[in-house]
């Protein structure tokens, strides 16, 4: 590293609080963990994204490592790919990069995250994206937050302060079982519904996205523990099966736990129209993740 680069990363740990050599833990929940720099820290969002001008991923990789996860599918290389949820990458100089953009962000529509989770366990340890929130504030742009993680909670002053902002809590099932096997590293139901739940009663415009839906053990028991939570607003997509979508050691598994809980389309469809009937709105797809 040239002095110039060593000089900004200490600035970065600095903003961060840490110190250059001992940037935080290696390890974490069962996920190896690096600490690198970002050519950029907002990309142009596309794709089922384009509604928005950027995405905002403070890390590459997820420790929740959900073998459904589409997000495995834009690593560098296979072996990225079949160790999805095993390693997590920091973009140590994330807040520097934010803080030297020279694009207005003010009303930018900006999503956060579309391929890591920004709440993950690294995050309680570093409190990255908590400082990328602070200079938000200052930006004052348009922001969505999804996550499944309740940590979500701990930010809730920041997220008040911005005047755009809705927060998306992930909930996949009503079934913890099914949730232990699809989610194993996530929080229990409960434990986001009771966050998101926080989130309401905060005054932040809060989803529930069931993104994608797995498993319902009891569809209108389900759907009122969600209005439960005072959110009036949910999401849903289907688990998609086609086989092409997914990578070995990843899709794969996820396939083969859908088929062995008899999980098909048609049962989908019987649990999503329960659903309808019974929440104040339900979109399904693209269109329930619209820019704030």
């Amino acid at each position: 590293m040239t002095v110039e680069g060593t000089n900004r990363a200490d600035e970065q740990l600095s903003l961060l609080g840490m110190e250059q050599g001992s940037e935080g833990p290696e390890e974490l929940g069962g996920a190896r963990i690096a600490y690198k720099d970002t050519s950029t820290i907002l990309t142009r969002a596309s794709g089922f994204m384009s509604d928005y001008d950027f995405t905002l991923n403070p890390y590459r990789g997820c420790a929740f490592g959900c073998p459904y996860c589409y997000a495995a599918f834009f690593t560098r290389d296979t072996a990225e790919q079949d160790s999805w949820g095993r390693w997590v990458e920091v973009k140590s100089n994330a807040l520097a990069k934010l803080r030297r953009m020279r694009t207005p962000l003010e009303g930018a529509r900006i999503y956060m995250s579309s391929v890591t989770d920004p709440y993950q366990p690294i995050e309680r340890h570093l409190q990255l994206v908590r400082s990328l929130l602070e200079e938000l504030v200052n930006l004052q742009p348009r922001l969505v937050v999804q996550t499944r993680s309740p940590l979500v909670t701990r930010d809730v002053d920041l997220l008040g302060q911005l005047r755009t902002v809705r927060v998306n809590m992930t909930v996949t099932t009503d079934d913890d079982e099914v949730r232990q096997a699809f989610e194993p590293r996530c929080s229990p139901i409960d434990a986001r519904l009771r966050a998101i739940a926080e989130v309401h009663e905060a005054g932040l415009p809060a989803s529930i996205t069931m993104t994608p839906l797995l498993p319902v053990a009891d569809p209108t028991s389900f759907a009122q523990r969600l209005l439960a939570t005072g959110v009036t607003h949910f999401v849903v997509q289907p688990f998609h099966t086609g086989r092409s979508r997914f990578v070995a050691g990843t899709g794969k598994a996820a396939l083969a736990m859908v088929e062995e809980r008899s999980w098909t389309q048609e049962r989908y469809r019987e649990t999503v129209e329960v659903l309808r009937a019974l929440l104040p709105t339900l979109d399904e797809g693209r269109e329930g993740f619209a820019p704030a």
